[in-house]
This record gives structure tokens, C-alpha cells and sequence, in this order.
């Protein structure tokens, strides 16, 4: 064999090629990351995941003839290297930002009329970039406003290397910082919510502070929202394959891995079914308790803390009406248990009518309500929010269910969380839940998987690629 593979497809120890060969366990977007971080190297990389599709919690799935995505992803301006890996897999044009920050919200308590409020920026810089936004968002009073942006050029002010943000929550912050429980609900907990997966009172402070400083408090442009226009499998799973393949990266789905040790040479072996691959660095780019079965004694001072790292559930809602009965992208709801509500027509190749997908995050209290009290619940409160659904057809109505879509964010998660390094030479973690300074998303797992190749690089001796994202590794 020419290609560096024996006649049984396991890694061939090739004469001039030592320190030379990865095996990333792990296809999600920290896996696929690392991947391509590792191959444009000149690195021989074998990707293995357990799933028959690349893309780990951020897929699609058929559905008759819809194209139905596990749950609603955004992203921001903000999402460097999330933005990087688009561009990376030739996706961006299918995943566009927004011109300009723009969020329709709508009180349904409100009569008709006068429900609808927009937060949105100007091309000022920060923080006036939001100033009149704030200053006529007509769901606070005008005291609670102000006390909103005292509150704002306060969180401004903290400093986020300050491990004591992580051990106090959010929510005691923001009341000793005057803010009531109506501006916590239709302002903090309405970006938080969808960010951290965490009310306010449930959330670390240290990674509140990062989302929203970060967000809406570092860039006049920053927290515009961009969100795919094509199914998450077009982006995460096909483009990402061809960009691998591109790349020179054996990839293998329906492929659990076993087992992972070293020898005393250094070598890694990684155990799947029927083979047994080797190589000189390993990345695991798994969930937490999957990584905890995997690691090898010693790789972790102490690694029954990933097994400290909660979960917290997304629900997602999924309705097909006979009619148009939303008008815009999208918009979010206050005074209702609706959250984010989206038009996913166009991206699920729904022909007609329209398809809207309501994402529910922080659902512990409905993640395993059945269907039929679900169907009882939203499609009453989507009639509130949208008149046009009351004289509509409901054509489907069905859920998904992400029970652990991400890491919980609880104060003290921090100290949990372990960096990309290991103790055991050649082996590197990746995955959201890494110490990547993000709380769980899109972004952060692209960031984690950089962080795993740098240092993978780094000990393999091996060039940086120049057009790699440029993310300092969280310690």
C-alpha cells in the first residue's frame, strides 16, 4: 500500500513519517476541527465517530420530505473562530450574518399593537451603539432601563481572568445591581437563556460576564446573529466531509472506539472494532463522560471531576402549518413559555405552507414531557404570539430532544473544566466543555478543537498552518 495503510486499513509505521500520525476520536465540530487543523499541517489523520453523520449535536435528520435540524444553532459576529471554520469548509455564504443586530420582541401580555419591541444597534461605537435601542425599548420602564445600563458599563468593568466570577451566579449579581425581576426576564435571561443554557440564577457569573461582554459590550457589531440557511447536515456533515477528504483525512462513521493506551515508545493505540489503530498523537473530542471512560490512568490529576461537569437539556418544537403565520426570520417572546421562535421553511425544502422551529433551552422541566401535553401547551401559545396561526392547519407537530445538548454553566464549572493538555504524552482533549473560556457552543467547540491541534503541533514538532484561527489555549 502507497497511502500509508496496511492491507487491513490500520496505520502503517512508515520509515521518515514518525511523529507523524493522529487518530481524533470524535466527529463533532471540536473533532472535525482538530482534524483539519492537524492534516493541513501534514499531519496522516484517521477521524473515527461512533454516529453514521459528522456534526455531533448540531445535525439533521429526514422527516418525509423535510430536512429537519436536531434544534435551532445561531452564532455571532463575535464566533471568530466558528466564522473561521465556515470558512474553512467553504460554507459561509450558506450561513450569512445579519447586517445588522436586529431582534424582534414581542409581549404577548400586551394588547395587539403594542407588543412588539426591537433591540437593535446603530454604527456607533460601544456602548452607544445600543443606546437608543435600550432607550426606547418600550418592555422595561424608563427607570429600569437606566438601571439596565448602569448595570451594563458595570459588567463592562469586570475583569474576566477573575477566578471569583466563577464560583457567584449571575442572577445575585444582577439584583445587587438593581436589576428587577422584569428586566432579568426581558432582557438578561432573554440573550442569557439562548447563550448559557441557564437562567440567570443558575448561571457562573465569570461565563454570564464573558457572553455578554463579549457579545453586545466589546464591538459595535459583535452580537449580530447569523444562523444557517441550509440544513446543519449541508454544513456540518457533507461540506465538513468533502473539506476532510479534501484535506487527506481518513474518515470512519459507525465507528466506536473501545480503547485507547500507550506503549513505551509513546505510541498510541486505539482500539475499534475489528482494528487497531496507531498513532503519535491521540484527540479526544468527546462528551465529558466519554471521556472520562476513555482516558488512561494518570492523564488527569484528577479526572473523576468531568463526571462533576453537569448537563442541561434543549427542547425543540417543531410546527408545519398549512399558511404563513410569521412574517419575519424570526423573533422571541416575552410574557409566554415561548422562547426563540424560527422560519426554518426555505432551509427544510418544505414547499409550501410554513415550518417553524421554537427552540426551548434550560427545558429540564419539559425535556421528557410526551408529545401530546407539549401539543397542548405550545401550539396555544403560538397562537398568542401570532394571530395568523389561529385560523391555520397545524399539517405536523413533533419534538427533539437534546437531554444533554450542553454543559450546565453552574458557578464553580470553571475549576472543572481541563485545558487541552494532558498528562499523557501525544493525548489532547477537545469538545465545548473544555477550558475554553466559552460557555457551551458552536464557537467554543471549534476553539477547543484548535486549542487539542496547536498543542498536538506543538509536541509532534510539526509547522502551525498559517491560516489556522489564532486562539490562546485556556490554562
Amino acid at each position: 500500500m502507497t497511502d500509508g495503510t496496511r492491507p487491513d486499513g490500520s496505520l502503517a509505521d512508515i520509515p521518515g513519517r514518525a511523529g507523524r500520525d493522529a487518530v481524533v476520536i470524535g466527529g463533532g465540530l471540536a473533532g472535525i476541527t482538530a482534524a483539519l487543523a492537524l492534516a493541513d499541517a501534514g499531519v496522516r489523520v484517521t477521524l473515527v465517530e461512533g454516529r453514521p453523520r459528522l456534526g455531533g449535536l448540531a445535525f439533521s435528520f429526514q422527516r418525509g420530505e423535510l430536512t429537519v435540524d436536531n434544534g435551532q444553532h445561531v452564532y455571532l459576529r463575535c464566533c471568530t473562530a466558528y466564522r473561521w471554520f465556515l470558512d474553512r469548509i467553504e460554507g459561509t455564504a450558506l450561513a450569512p450574518l445579519q447586517d445588522r443586530l436586529d431582534v424582534p420582541v414581542v409581549d404577548v401580555d400586551k394588547p395587539e399593537g403594542r407588543r412588539l419591541g426591537r433591540l437593535r444597534r446603530d454604527a456607533l461605537p460601544v456602548p452607544l451603539h445600543l443606546g437608543r435601542s435600550l432607550a426606547t425599548y418600550p418592555h422595561l420602564s424608563l427607570a429600569e432601563r437606566a438601571r439596565v445600563g448602569r448595570a451594563a458599563l458595570a459588567l463592562k468593568g469586570l475583569d474576566l481572568a477573575d477566578p471569583t466570577l466563577d464560583t457567584q451566579d449571575f442572577g445575585s449579581w444582577l439584583t445587587a445591581h438593581g436589576q428587577s425581576a422584569r428586566a432579568v426576564e426581558a432582557l438578561w435571561d432573554m440573550v442569557g437563556v439562548a447563550t448559557l443554557n441557564a437562567v440567570a440564577d443558575d448561571a457562573s457569573l465569570g461565563l454570564a460576564a464573558m457572553v455578554f461582554k463579549t457579545g453586545l459590550l466589546s464591538d459595535p457589531g459583535a452580537a449580530d446573529i447569523g444562523w444557517a440557511r441550509v440544513p446543519l447536515g449541508e454544513l456540518h456533515d457533507r461540506l465538513a466531509r468533502r473539506a476532510l477528504d479534501t484535506a487527506g483525512v481518513r474518515t470512519e462513521v459507525r465507528t466506536r472506539v473501545t480503547s485507547i493506551s500507550s506503549d513505551e515508545n509513546g505510541r498510541w493505540s486505539v482500539q475499534v472494532p475489528g482494528e487497531t489503530l496507531r498513532a503519535d498523537a491521540v484527540v479526544l473530542a468527546v462528551a465529558q463522560r466519554e471521556a472520562y471512560d476513555l482516558l488512561p490512568g494518570g492523564a488527569l490529576d484528577a479526572p473523576e471531576q468531568l463526571l462533576e461537569i453537569g448537563t442541561a437539556p434543549i427542547l425543540n418544537v417543531h410546527v408545519v402549518y398549512d399558511r404563513k403565520v410569521l412574517s419575519t426570520p424570526f423573533l422571541t417572546a416575552l410574557g409566554s413559555p415561548l422562547q426563540w421562535v424560527f422560519d426554518r421553511t426555505d432551509a427544510s425544502g418544505l414547499k409550501d405552507g410554513q415550518y417553524l422551529a421554537v427552540s426551548q433551552s434550560a427545558a429540564q422541566d419539559e425535556i421528557d414531557e410526551p408529545v401530546a401535553t407539549l401539543r397542548e401547551r405550545y401550539l396555544p401559545e403560538l397562537e398568542r404570539l401570532l394571530p395568523r396561526a389561529r385560523g391555520a392547519r397545524v399539517r405536523d407537530f413533533f419534538v427533539t430532544r437534546e437531554r444533554t445538548a450542553t454543559f450546565a454553566p453552574t458557578p464553580g464549572v470553571g475549576r472543572l473544566r481541563p485545558g487541552a493538555r494532558t498528562k499523557a504524552s501525544g493525548l489532547y482533549l477537545a469538545g465545548a466543555w473544555t477550558a475554553t473560556g466559552w460557555p457551551a457552543t458552536m464557537e467554543s467547540a471549534v476553539r477547543s478543537g484548535v486549542s487539542a491541534a496547536e498543542a498536538a503541533l506543538s509536541a509532534l514538532g510539526r509547522p502551525r498552518p498559517s491560516h489556522l484561527f489564532d486562539v490562546e489555549e485556556a490554562a
